[in-house]
């Protein structure tokens, strides 16, 4: 998949924007400040109706402005789509999105945020595998409203207490075995397909023999049936109640990620944790292409900071084989094939 044209109207720093990017690698350079990542987010909006920055719809707008509009060509083999998508005020301050998404679209975007991913609290590690399964399994996000959903109701129960509180979570636990254990089957597939990458990206990225692993780390085990953290529920109950919350489940597990048997949060240095954090989101690109039927585009900002000029130019082989790549760098850089835009105080051209 490629995109063919992008228009951005009052997105970020954007006022107006018309641009047709190279089909392979386009390096976008400039100093800091003048919209390298905004541009991405652009890309990314458009791509799946979401920031890969924020969660906050009023951040996108250009200051001062009451709509955003980011329009843009979609291409495969079979044909093209074209995609619109607007951002609106509400009378109440509030913003709405509107715009038809593409079935096939997909983006995966790496930023300075995904070291966090290897060193911070499980709940990033949880995050990155969701949005993992999520462009591999198009149903596994909307599976993930109705967990949080069932959590809150079952916590709220807890909270109460009270006679006959036990007896009322009886219909929540048993909805929350088996959309958890949903859940958790597609986090231990995606964690599965990404090892299988992972183990070929990041030595070839590194310049070096390293076995990297990843385990998800489940508080049921390798169990795969409802009934195990139906279980597990029973085990924790009188805690739960002492405590107001639910102990054991999906919004409790973890992703190991070891890089020679170590800890990757206790490895090496920011440079090796940062090409590890890289490293992670090439190996989505093989296993969302065979999932769908389409590569999707790859959104690196900054990808190349802090890395040997060895590891660089390795970095640059590999995603020079991807399908299209947007590729932000500081720092002027040549690209081998395709295109290289200068971006300065959002506008942008050919360098």
């Amino acid at each position: 998949m490629q995109i063919g044209w992008l228009q951005l109207r009052d997105f970020r720093n954007y006022r107006t924007l018309s641009w047709s990017p190279s089909p392979k690698l386009n390096v976008l350079t400039g100093p800091n400040a003048q919209g390298k990542t905004n541009l991405l987010e652009a890309l990314g909006f458009l791509l799946t109706g979401r920031s890969f920055r924020t969660s906050r719809l009023a951040e996108v707008p250009h200051w001062g402005t009451a709509a955003v509009a980011v329009a843009g060509e979609l291409r495969r083999l079979d044909g093209t789509v074209t995609v619109r998508r607007t951002l609106e005020r509400l009378e109440n301050g509030g913003w709405r999105s509107e715009g038809a998404g593409c079935s096939w679209a997909r983006a995966v975007a790496f930023g300075w945020h995904d070291v966090e991913v290897l060193n911070g609290p499980p709940a990033l590690r949880r995050n990155f595998l969701d949005g993992v399964a999520a462009r591999l399994y198009p149903s596994h996000r909307a599976t993930m409203g109705r967990f949080r959903q069932i959590l809150a109701r079952r916590n709220s129960v807890l909270q109460r207490g009270g006679a006959g509180a036990d007896a009322q979570l009886g219909p929540w636990d048993e909805q929350f075995a088996e959309v958890g254990m949903e859940l958790i089957d597609r986090r231990r597939r995606a964690t599965a397909a990404l090892q299988t990458e992972i183990s070929r990206v990041y030595p070839c990225l590194a310049g070096e023999r390293h076995k990297v692993e990843l385990s998800y780390r489940c508080s049921v085990g390798e169990a795969a049936e409802p009934a195990a953290l139906l279980t597990a529920l029973e085990r924790h109950r009188r805690e739960e109640f002492r405590r107001g919350q639910t102990l054991v489940g999906p919004h409790r597990d973890d992703v190991l990620v070891e890089l020679e048997g170590t800890d990757a949060r206790v490895f090496g240095s920011r440079g090796q944790q940062r090409l590890l954090a890289l490293a992670l989101r090439l190996a989505e690109l093989l296993p969302i292409t065979e999932a769908t039927g389409t590569s999707p585009v790859l959104l690196l900002d900054d990808a190349l900071s802090e890395l040997d000029p060895s590891v660089r130019d390795n970095v640059l082989r590999e995603v020079e084989a991807a399908e299209q790549v947007f590729l932000t760098t500081p720092d002027p850089w040549p690209a081998a094939t395709g295109g290289r835009w200068a971006i300065h105080g959002g506008g942008l051209a050919a360098a």
